[in-house]
């Protein structure tokens, strides 16, 4: 944190989900560098980026979490300003919603002296905890499965300049892709909130970007899930893609909900969501991939998934396709 600037203070909570009794939050404490989302300036596109990733950070920082019955907890930010939260506290439906959206609020525990604190002091979190009667949850991909980004562009230069030189209100997604999703969320009886998770490779830098995205897009709302420039820029080989810890981690926190798997078919979604199904049998309802502009790449997973029947394995080319396939599987009314 710079001691020559004047921004106010703001803590950013990522969507987060948990159970009746597993507070699990996260969130970022940061100053407030006034990030315009709906600008389409070129010049303050290039600003925003800059400012996204070369942020200034709240380190070291004592937080206080508000739950609605006034009960509190604290926790404190790390060197780089996050918090992660992960407490055993019971009867945590009680204050959901009927989507089963926890509302809570997080602060500064101490006042900054000579500081402006947004909002306050009194920042909205949001804890998705799935209603009893969710069929399934879905996990998702978020890069060229919902959002055209162009991962597998050569040297990914329209990875490049669709994320720092284009506002969130101009990206793109795919077609009828927020139709297909709601009917997921909604089931075969048209009522269940089943629960949607985003889980990306993206930073957590990106994370108001593609909240920003989704919503307007009229994605149904679900816990966002991304990873930190510093497990991207040191990534052992022998470790787990952030994506499948995170999708194991909810197959854990839900030990009886079963998930369907959404991805593309450009970069190793299919090999990850492969190993997932292996070591966690009975767990996957059915994989979902979009196909991608790429002969090599689709034929290598037709390969890969010949006679492949642990679960229902389907390359999409269109939502539509999905919607259709998902009818047929009884997903979706």
């Amino acid at each position: 944190m710079s001691i020559f600037t004047n921004d106010p203070l703001q803590i950013i909570v990522f969507q987060s989900y948990g159970t009746n009794n597993h507070f699990y939050a996260r969130g970022r404490a940061l100053e407030d560098e006034n990030i315009n989302l709906e600008s389409n300036n070129f010049f303050r596109l290039l600003i925003n980026t800059w400012k996204r990733f070369e942020s200034d950070e709240i380190k070291n920082t004592s937080l206080t979490i508000t739950f609605p019955n006034n009960f509190t907890i604290t926790t404190k930010t790390d060197e780089n300003g996050y918090f992660v939260v992960d407490e055993k506290i019971e009867g945590l439906s009680d204050l959901a919603n009927s989507e089963g959206w926890l509302h809570f609020t997080v602060s500064f525990t101490n006042e900054h002296v000579g500081r402006k604190i947004n909002l306050k002091n009194k920042f909205p979190g949001e804890l998705l905890i799935p209603k009893q009667t969710a069929e399934f949850g879905v996990a998702s991909d978020i890069d060229d499965t919902i959002l055209h980004t162009g991962v597998i562009s050569k040297l990914k230069w329209k990875l490049l300049i669709n994320t720092f030189f284009r506002a969130p209100f101009k990206r793109k997604a795919l077609k009828g892709s927020s139709e297909f999703y709601s009917l997921l969320h909604l089931g075969k009886s048209g009522e269940n909130a089943n629960p949607i998770f985003y889980v990306s490779h993206s930073p957590w830098n990106l994370y108001r970007y593609l909240e920003y995205f989704l919503k307007k897009n009229s994605f149904p709302k679900g816990a966002i899930l991304l990873r930190t420039l510093k497990n991207m820029m040191h990534k052992n080989r022998a470790e787990k893609p952030q994506k499948q810890k995170e999708i194991i981690n909810i197959l854990k926190t839900y030990p009886t909900l079963p998930l369907i798997l959404i991805g593309d078919a450009g970069e190793h979604d299919a090999d990850i969501y492969m190993e997932i199904v292996k070591n966690h049998p009975e767990r996957i309802k059915a994989i979902f991939l979009r196909s991608v502009k790429s002969e090599r790449r689709i034929l290598r997973i037709k390969n890969l998934i010949e006679n492949y029947t642990e679960v229902p394995f389907f390359i999409v080319d269109s939502s539509e396709e999905a919607i259709q396939l998902a009818k047929k599987h009884d997903f979706i009314a």
